[in-house]
């Protein structure tokens, strides 16, 4: 991998880890075009990913400060039930990362794979979609709300189907506040992504997937902690103003591209 390559494919990972239009599915779509097999460099996908966690945490971080200060009190308070939900999210995805994790690897492994994205896609299309006659009843996420929202984190598993996007669509639909549900969304990732590099890292041969270059995994970091800082921000006015059905729209055109490919 070279620093271009190393460069776009961290700007794809910082851009559609939050926005409603599937990292998964994108990298796919841009490994392809780019004729990178990222899939085969563990350390690469580890430092990207790094990238927009520390994104993520930047920009909610008065926010997760507020949150552990209130932990800390050790009282049942406000700030302990979002935690505990934020945990009750993450049972599913846990699920199926113990038991189901071959099964799901075994997804980005199949020779149909930008038809596969393209379905997923069209299915994101559909959910974003939908999003758009939602009526919000300007409530906070309860913890049935949660696990809901947790499972639909775990659905997109799938190449293709938005994280974000599925698990912003159900808060939506569900009737939780625009702007509670996008700073729940990604704030309920931060665990899942860490804990599955690391657990990657300690599987792995790390050794034989550090093939490449500090200097490309720098760039590849950079590009996908500045893009990811911005698609965050951006991300977070977009659900607030309701402009998903745009998103739902470049999910349906890319996704019949990616199905005629």
């Amino acid at each position: 991998m070279d620093y271009l390559q190393a460069l776009i494919l961290g700007i794809i990972q910082g851009l559609t880890e939050f926005l409603p239009v599937s990292s998964s599915g994108h990298l796919e779509i841009g490994k392809a075009i780019l004729g990178v097999q990222v899939e085969d460099n563990l350390v690469f996908t580890v430092v990207v990913h790094a990238g927009t966690v520390l994104s993520t945490i930047i920009v909610f971080r008065k926010y997760i400060l507020d949150l552990l200060k209130g932990l800390i009190k050790f009282k049942y308070n406000e700030e302990t039930k979002y935690v505990c939900k934020i945990a009750l999210s993450m049972v599913p995805v846990g699920i199926v990362g113990v038991f189901f994790k071959d099964d799901v690897e075994a997804l980005f492994a199949t020779d149909n794979m930008k038809f596969l994205v393209g379905c997923c896609l069209l299915f994101t299309a559909a959910i974003l979609a939908f999003t758009y006659y939602a009526k919000e009843k300007q409530k906070d996420v309860s913890y049935r709300d949660a696990f809901l929202i947790g499972v639909a984190q775990t659905c997109a598993i799938l190449p293709g189907l938005s994280r974000s996007g599925s698990t912003i669509a159900t808060g939506l639909l569900l009737g939780n506040k625009k702007e509670n549900i996008a700073r729940f969304s990604f704030l309920m990732v931060l665990v899942p992504i860490l804990g599955e590099n690391i657990l990657s890292l300690l599987k792995g041969d790390f050794a034989a997937n550090a093939s490449i270059s500090a200097g490309v995994l720098a760039v590849g970091f950079l590009s996908a902690f500045i893009s990811g800082l911005l698609a965050c921000s951006w991300m977070v006015k977009i659900v607030s103003k309701g402009k998903l059905i745009y998103f739902a729209i470049y999910c349906l055109i890319v996704g019949l591209i990616s199905i005629i490919w």
